[in-house]
């Protein structure tokens, strides 16, 4: 996929319905009378495994002009969609969203956000930065249970995502690579579980060296190349003019 396929994709997915099109393109989306259509289109995200990082934004910025409008667990929700768009920076821009928080006096309930967003952030790190065992380990602790049992249940295909992304990132620095290095990565076990999983990329597994073959792409070839400077004459000539100088 080319880079401006990515950006189409990105911009207007192909999985977004004319009337959230209407909305997310229009002077409309700055209306707080449809803040619940666009709160409804994330929750059909979040059952459907579909993503639109323009509509949520929308979501965050009626937010920001309506602080009477804020709802922390859309919010919340709206930041575990974002993590699995690594390595693009989607998590970072409803953070940049966030910077004022909005007044939370009209909740029933204490606000989770607060609690939540450090945690959040880490695990935007971690999968930022590549580091998927310590990603996995982070998010299956006991501390994290709250966050698994009453967020991420929720999101179809959460884990799935997440391996997206490990998958992203070998794919992009590797041909070959152990069959232990990419279960820690995706969090599957080694064996005929991780080798169904690989096979979907048209990976292979050899069992006598438990090495995965990745096939090559634009991101994971490895290339030689030869730079060759021309200096003339007389730059060269002023180099040494200027050397004999300084020395």
């Amino acid at each position: 996929m080319t880079s401006e396929s990515i950006t189409a994709s990105w911009v207007t997915p192909s999985t977004r319905p004319e009337l959230i099109e209407s909305l997310v393109s229009g002077v409309d989306r700055y209306n707080p009378s449809n803040v619940s259509i666009l709160e409804d289109y994330l929750y059909h995200q979040i059952r459907s495994q579909e993503y639109d990082c323009l509509a949520n934004l929308a979501i965050l910025k009626l937010y920001q002009f309506n602080p009477d409008l804020y709802n922390p667990d859309v919010v919340i929700n709206i930041l575990i969609k974002s993590l699995t768009s690594s390595p693009f920076p989607d998590f970072n821009l409803c953070i940049s969203l966030l910077d004022d928080r909005p007044q939370t006096a009209h909740l029933d309930e204490p606000d989770p956000l607060p609690q939540l967003l450090p945690i959040l952030t880490n695990l935007h790190s971690l999968l930022h930065q590549c580091r998927f065992p310590a990603f996995w380990a982070l998010y299956q602790s006991d501390d994290l249970q709250s966050l698994r049992d009453n967020y991420t249940v929720e999101v179809v295909g959460f884990e799935d995502s997440v391996r997206e992304v490990a998958v992203r990132a070998v794919q992009s620095a590797f041909t070959r690579i152990t069959s232990a290095r990419v279960s820690s990565y995706l969090n599957l076990p080694d064996g005929s579980e991780l080798e169904d999983y690989i096979s979907k990329f048209g990976w292979t597994l050899d069992s006598a060296s438990s090495v995965i073959s990745i096939p090559p792409n634009v991101d994971n070839k490895i290339e030689s190349t030869v730079v060759q400077e021309n200096i003339k004459l007389p730059q060269l000539a002023k180099i040494i003019e200027h050397t004999a100088v300084t020395v």
